[in-house]
């Protein structure tokens, strides 16, 4: 079985069926169950998500209504069986029985930990498989047809803010591996697609000046340039100005493998479980 809420909600059965159910509130509250597998979520939560900050005074009733129907489209749609009951009521709520790996979120956290963790053991080849698989799992806005509320949204958040982590990890990986030459074509997405994210453009600096284009590295530059200054009013960080003067003034044996490498996550509790923000949210 599988939960796919990277992209538009839907679920794989155990017989390789998919299938996307329709009921908006259902498919929020089996979101937010996802996203804390085998682990109760409480049912102020799920109502919060559901109805918002101030929920109708029948809200606690109308949600047992969808836990419901939840199960009998769950039943119905052969998620579940008799020998598999899914959705389960336990104080101070409801849980799904899932494993972490049968939800498609879960999975690229997972992923993406493990990459890092490759990449602080210098073994960019082992991370760059992960970061494969990770960013292979991304179809599209986590959720794209599903309504979201509080908690959903502060998780949507998240999931965005890691994707972009692993794009960072992935480029770190190539430049560790040597392979500038191949990583220009997805640089030049990412600046596009991030236009004020500066650790992009210096990367894509460095990688054309590193595969013996200069004069395209220092373009490069000054189209960063250009943006900020028509964006934010800013100019390029220092550490930007510095790889520029690198490339004027060095070769391509120049100190520019190193420059602006993204933070190392050295503590593994910065990848935290998916739901330990959500409850904060």
């Amino acid at each position: 079985m599988q939960f796919h809420l990277i992209g538009p909600f839907r679920i794989t059965t155990d017989e390789g069926e998919t299938f996307a159910p329709k009921a908006p509130k259902v498919c929020q509250m089996l979101a937010v169950l996802a996203l804390q597998p085998r682990e109760p979520v409480a049912a102020e939560t799920l109502v919060r998500e559901l109805w918002g900050e101030n929920p109708p005074s029948g809200a606690p009733r109308t949600l047992q209504t969808h836990v419901y129907h939840a199960r009998r489209m769950l039943h119905d749609a052969q998620v579940t069986n008799d020998k598999r009951k899914l959705l389960l009521t336990q104080a101070p709520g409801y849980f799904l029985d899932l494993a972490r790996d049968e939800v498609d979120a879960c999975v690229f956290e997972e992923l993406v930990r493990l990459a890092q963790q490759e990449l602080l053991q210098e073994a960019p080849e082992r991370a760059a498989a992960h970061l494969d698989r990770a960013l292979g799992l991304w179809r599209g806005p986590m959720l794209s047809n599903v309504p979201v509320a509080g908690v959903l949204s502060g998780r949507m958040a998240h999931m965005e803010e890691l994707r972009i982590r692993a794009l960072e990890l992935r480029v770190e990986t190539q430049f560790r591996l040597g392979r500038y030459r191949e990583i220009l074509p997805e640089l030049r997405i990412l600046v596009n697609d991030h236009p004020l994210h500066e650790w992009f453009h210096g990367r894509l600096i460095s990688a054309l000046h590193r595969a013996g284009r200069r004069a395209e590295a220092l373009q490069a530059y000054q189209n960063l340039y250009s943006v900020l200054r028509r964006e934010l009013g800013l100019g390029p960080s220092e550490e930007l100005q510095r790889l520029q003067a690198d490339i004027l003034n060095a070769s391509t044996d120049g100190p520019l493998l190193h420059r602006c490498r993204p933070k190392s996550l050295s503590a593994p509790a910065e990848f935290t479980q998916l739901w330990d923000s959500a409850v904060a949210s």
